[in-house]
């Protein structure tokens, strides 16, 4: 496999649990490689190697003044860290009281990671995921300590310049302990030209009565691939409340893995994208219902023209002890060509008898009668489409729980 085909020195070499970790990974890696049509998660998205052009770990000395950064304009306050090319360039400086935030490497060299790395998967399930291991090397470990209440946003920003190809495996580990409450946002993008693999790893720990609302934001180049996977578990009575906005790219698949582990256990995963020319947007989601009295709802919705695609794989899993719990999941998307497509794949698997849960899909175009009814009254057809699509994704918008966040993230997308 020509991925992992990589002569670049990575941090911690010497230190032998790591060393095994990368070992197993590239192992695992090797053996079922990228996934193909015939796997069942990655049948509508899947991609060949070729299709990345030989895609390179870049390990020569990066240096970033941070005016890459001053594009995403945030209206509000944030605790920002910055990666560029694949790199971790800033982290801020002054940081609230009750929050830890250091480099990927500083928390593998004490050990202090060792119980949360790699804990909350299983990469023979998650191929990308066993990549990213095999090159664990750049990252983040999050903690916000128990009862410490952020009053502001964590902020990542990743940005990637054109002139190299480059292929960059980011692990960030987050952990939110008990009764602390969190916004983490990410927001990826890159110039034009650029043509490259993101391959993100979140592991994420929701603590007893803890709350984490979790943002994204990927407007991307037309040629690049994003792979990312937020691995989730939420312990008694904590939350974990997602939303997900995709943009224009190559390939952009979001999977959400989360694990409901303790009593009254909650999880939202919100998703809108929106494709205009012939990328492909895949929001895929797995909630694991373990434990009795968890909750979780899934609302995605999607916007296609031109050759765009949409994929959405959604799955209720309700484990038999899991009595006394409610699933809900809808997808909808609006077809605005002949040549979009959009792939649908609800999925409830229930093993206990006292649960409340549903699925559904749709798809169609605009509503034409209402499109004539507003040009009737003067308004032209391009601003009349406009309207009924925000309307539309404002469903989802809806439910988001920061406002201020909601308004710089559907700047994005209408």
């Amino acid at each position: 496999m020509s991925l992992l085909k990589q002569n670049t020195a990575l941090f911690g070499e010497n230190i032998p649990w790591l060393e095994g970790l990368r070992e197993k990974a590239r192992t695992v890696f090797a053996r079922i490689g990228l996934p193909t049509a015939k796997t069942e998660a990655w049948k509508y998205s899947y991609f060949k190697e070729d299709a990345l052009n030989k895609p390179q770990i870049d390990d020569t000395p990066h240096q970033c003044d941070g005016h890459c950064h001053d594009e995403s304009n945030l209206p509000f306050a944030t605790v920002e860290i910055k990666y560029c090319n694949g790199k971790l360039t800033h982290i801020a400086h002054d940081l609230p009281r009750g929050v830890i935030i250091r480099p990927l490497y500083e928390a593998i060299e004490d050990g202090e990671i060792k119980p949360y790395l790699n804990k909350s998967f299983d990469m023979e399930k998650f191929p990308f995921a066993a990549l990213n291991t095999a090159f664990l090397d750049e990252g983040l470990f999050i903690v916000i300590t128990a009862d410490t209440i952020l009053n502001m946003p964590i902020y990542l920003h990743y940005h990637q310049h054109a002139g190299m190809n480059r292929l960059c495996n980011i692990r960030n580990i987050v952990v939110v302990e008990k009764g602390a409450k969190a916004t983490l946002i990410e927001h990826f993008d890159g110039e034009n030209a650029a043509q490259y693999f993101n391959n993100i790893v979140n592991e994420i720990y929701v603590g007893t009565g803890a709350n984490l609302q979790h943002y994204k934001r990927q407007n991307k180049a037309q040629k690049a691939h994003h792979v990312a996977l937020n691995s989730v578990q939420v312990k008694a009575d904590g939350q974990y409340n997602a939303f997900i906005v995709h943009g224009e790219c190559a390939l952009a698949r979001t999977e959400s893995y989360v694990r409901l582990t303790q009593e009254n256990a909650s999880a939202e995963v919100n998703g809108v994208y929106r494709l205009a020319q012939n990328g492909v947007s895949d929001i895929t989601t797995n909630i694991r219902h373990l434990a009795p009295h968890t909750n979780s709802d899934q609302l995605v919705k999607g916007v296609l023209d031109g050759k765009a695609k949409g994929v959405f794989q959604g799955q209720i899993h309700i484990a038999p002890d899991a009595q006394q719990t409610t699933g809900y999941q809808l997808h909808r998307a609006l077809v605005l060509s002949d040549e979009a497509e959009v792939d649908c794949k609800p999925e409830l698997e229930i093993f206990a008898d006292d649960v409340k849960c549903s699925h559904g899909a749709a798809s169609g175009d605009l509503d034409a009668e209402q499109l004539f009814y507003m040009q009737s009254r003067g308004i032209p057809l391009n601003e009349a489409r406009q309207i009924l699509i925000e309307a539309y994704l404002n469903e989802v918008f809806e439910k988001a729980k920061d406002s201020a966040v909601v308004e710089w993230m559907r700047d994005s997308c209408l």
